[in-house]
């Protein structure tokens, strides 16, 4: 399609505009079958894999229609209602409405739970167009009485099989139930389940049913492999092929093993910070925008995540606990060749794990390169290549506000160079002068060849005094090059990963 592709489809001038501002010219696979229907007002139930451009594809006509309705907003009664089931996927759904609302001179307004409810009630209050919600904090607001749905013309669940997952179809029909029925409604999803289908046949009018993936289905897409470790390797393994360059995110199981494995990797050298349900909205902001701009280029995340970060150009995505199902599986690895583009997926694979791996990647429909490596495997540098670099350790798994620096990132900014296997040095002691950063940290050595960590245990409680001989949270399993690196800018001043001083 040509550059006007948008404005063939039904698209006004003012919206294919700012679409063509950031780049984007030509509509998805799912955005070109759909837009015609949904900009006609049909009902619409549209499938599309994580990052087939989905969420335009609802955010188009949605603007478009609200637009030519004639209707204003009012106090607490929107005119329109996003479902999603995450707060991270409102958050980001919010983000990439605001240009098109801003062109048609709309609002917006973003409820979930986690925060207090003040905010949210004095912005419905002062009236909006849009309301994106996550369906707990939305129907606290409606039992309250400080939420109409009665004024909603159009509504869009977006994900509606996670949150069949999740367990939130019994809100979302009390939600929806309080919608007019003759709305229009469009319900996009990863998968058409069973959950998804029910959802359709009870809201949904005589719907369009589109199936449509990027024109380079993620999953053909990624590069798959399997490395079968030992129980003493895992670890050493992650922090080799985390310190490489380029955006990786490690999904655990539990929350616990999110908090511990970022903790692992901070004490190894590579900057990392969590996202899991224990933490304070607070820290899931800061520790995702820190993701986001590349402060920190390694996210541990629990499923949480497998659903809703968007972000463009993660390289790697490593499943170091192997999920439970295959569709966890998909959506985990969708963190990663989103939009056409490349990626490389991993799986750690333990010896008990063998026969769950099997038939994990089996029902997924894929064929991964399931290979048996050490921390010195060749296999590593050629799935993350590219130098390996470390800041000074650290026991932090939320950033500090003040980390927006960069002075974490890996990939840049600090000198060092290959040398065989000497040692490495931590980045230097960091004393009083961190100005609200943890202190003292990083003057230890790590001899290469035996892979054990030399120098002292002893933590010096004294304020400003350096911490000897970090340890690095496990063997490291073999020679590592030297690395000279700056701090990073991690505080572990937080609720949520912070030991007590």
């Amino acid at each position: 399609m040509s550059n006007n592709a948008f404005a063939r489809l039904g698209v006004p001038t003012s919206l294919s505009s700012v679409l063509e501002g950031k780049g984007i010219t030509e509509p998805t696979p799912i955005q070109a079958v759909t837009l015609p229907d949904s900009l006609a007002g049909r009902d619409v139930l549209g499938r599309g894999r994580t990052g087939s451009g989905k969420t335009y594809a609802f955010l188009l006509p949605l603007v478009t229609r609200l637009a030519s309705s004639g209707s204003r907003r009012t106090p607490s009664r929107p005119r329109a209602l996003i479902l999603a089931p995450t707060r991270e996927l409102a958050t980001q759904i919010e983000a990439a409405a605001a240009p098109l609302v801003a062109a048609e001179g709309q609002r917006t307004l973003t409820v979930f739970g986690g925060v207090g409810q003040g905010p949210q009630v004095s912005a419905l209050k002062r009236g909006v167009d849009i309301l994106i919600a996550c369906p707990g904090r939305l129907q606290d607001l409606v039992q309250q009485g400080l939420c109409d749905l009665g004024g909603i013309e159009i509504t869009i669940l977006d994900e509606a099989d996670h949150m069949a997952d999740l367990g939130f179809l019994p809100t979302v029909k009390r939600l929806l139930d309080r919608t007019p029925e003759r709305g229009q409604r469009m319900l996009f999803s990863a998968t058409l389940d069973a959950g998804v289908d029910v959802l359709a046949k009870r809201y949904l009018h005589d719907p369009v049913t589109h199936h449509a993936d990027s024109a380079q289905s993620p999953v053909s897409a990624m590069d798959h492999h399997v490395l079968h470790v030992h129980t003493d390797d895992r670890l050493p393994v992650l922090v080799d092929l985390t310190a490489g360059p380029g955006r990786t995110v490690v999904f655990t199981r539990t929350k616990y093993g999110a908090k511990k494995l970022t903790k692992q990797l901070n004490r190894s050298g590579v900057p990392a910070v969590e996202l899991h349900g224990n933490l304070g909205q607070g820290a899931r902001t800061r520790n995702l925008d820190a993701f986001h701009s590349g402060t920190v280029q390694t996210l541990v995340a629990t499923d949480i995540a497998a659903r809703g970060i968007h972000v463009d150009d993660v390289a790697l995505v490593i499943h170091a606990d192997p999920p439970v199902e295959h569709k966890a599986y998909l959506h985990r690895s969708g963190r990663t060749a989103r939009a056409g583009a490349a990626g490389t997926v991993v799986t750690m694979m333990l010896d008990d794990q063998v026969k769950d791996v099997r038939d994990l990647t089996r029902a997924a429909g894929i064929k991964p390169t399931t290979t048996r490596v050490g921390p010195d495997h060749a296999l590593l540098r050629r799935l993350v290549p590219g130098e390996r670099t470390y800041a000074a350790p650290t026991d932090a798994t939320v950033v500090s506000p003040d980390a927006q620096q960069g002075s974490g990132r890996r990939g840049g900014g600090r000198p060092g160079g290959r040398s065989g296997g000497g040692a490495r040095q931590g980045g230097g002691s960091r004393t009083g002068q961190s100005q609200g950063r943890r202190q003292g940290s990083g003057s230890g050595t790590a001899q290469g060849g035996s892979g054990a960590r030399q120098g002292g245990q002893q933590r010096q409680q004294s304020a400003g005094q350096p911490r000897q001989g970090a340890s690095g949270g496990g063997s490291r399993g073999g020679a590592r090059p030297a690395r000279t690196g700056g701090a990073a800018a991690f505080s572990s001043g937080s609720s949520a990963g912070r030991r007590s001083r």
